[in-house]
């Protein structure tokens, strides 16, 4: 399985990454741990969404949709604010 992720920054609860992987859990703890340059001053994160996709090249347009296109993110950024609990 590949997944579309997207993780929110506890420092900066306004920050948001996105991101796809083939193993979420691996991912997020590298994220988490500051292996990851781009991500490493907004830690700690959560997650607070993802999608499973069977794979790499569909969850890779998937991802690069989300990145790329405001009509796809800010209806998913409504969805996932709505579902969020401090």
């Amino acid at each position: 399985m590949w997944y579309v992720y997207v993780l929110q920054s506890q420092k900066n609860k306004d920050w948001f990454y996105k991101g796809s992987t083939n193993n979420l859990k691996r991912r997020f703890f590298s994220h988490q741990n500051g292996e990851e340059k781009s991500t490493r001053p907004y830690r700690p994160f959560r997650l607070v969404y993802y999608e499973a996709y069977l794979t790499e090249k569909a969850a890779r347009e998937r991802e690069s949709g989300i990145k790329r296109s405001g009509s796809v993110w800010v209806p998913l950024m409504k969805r996932i604010k709505g579902s969020l609990k401090d």
